[in-house]
């Protein structure tokens, strides 16, 4: 019996790790964004160097500004598909190895800080805009970052380390 109630107690506590990197990278994502809509509101944009600047666009597609539209239906649907891969991260995040429930801990916070949006603003802000020259990559925000590196470890580590136990 002792050796079931330590084992919640571990499982417990990683889950609660993960709520904390979920919420430090919601408030963070939140923070950002804020602050980008005040400079915005008072008709400021901030160049940081000839690389990056920060300017707010207003994205009602998904990530990096795909499938965006000026149709409710559309938009609805993609917020919809959006809350249903929320939830089953959640699911994931529960189930999941430690260094995995990280990963998508770091992805279910930037999702809910983007969905956040949706519902909030009717479309996400992104405010970072690379280029070079006359080049620039999409416009994103800190919630796209978080979700993009999560990603991109998570395939990382899965195509260098394999599972031997499978």
């Amino acid at each position: 019996m002792e050796k079931k109630n330590k084992f919640l107690d571990q499982l417990n506590f990683k889950n609660l790790i993960c709520f904390f990197i979920i919420l430090i990278t919601f408030i963070f994502d939140r923070f950002t964004k804020i602050k980008i809509i005040e400079l915005q509101t008072n008709n400021n944009s901030l160049f940081l160097n000839e690389y990056i600047n920060l300017d707010l666009v207003w994205n009602t597609g998904i990530g990096f500004g795909l499938l965006s539209s000026d149709s409710n239906v559309i938009y609805n649907l993609i917020t919809g598909v959006i809350c249903f891969v929320i939830i089953f991260l959640i699911y994931i995040v529960t189930k999941s190895k430690m260094i995995d429930k990280i990963l998508f801990s770091l992805i279910l916070g930037g999702a809910l800080g983007n969905v956040y949006d949706r519902f909030t603003y009717f479309a996400v802000p992104d405010f970072i805009d690379i280029h070079y020259k006359n080049f620039h990559w999409f416009t994103f925000n800190i919630a796209d970052i978080f979700i993009t590196v999560g990603i991109l470890v998570f395939i990382t580590k899965d195509l260098l380390f394999k599972d031997e136990k499978n």
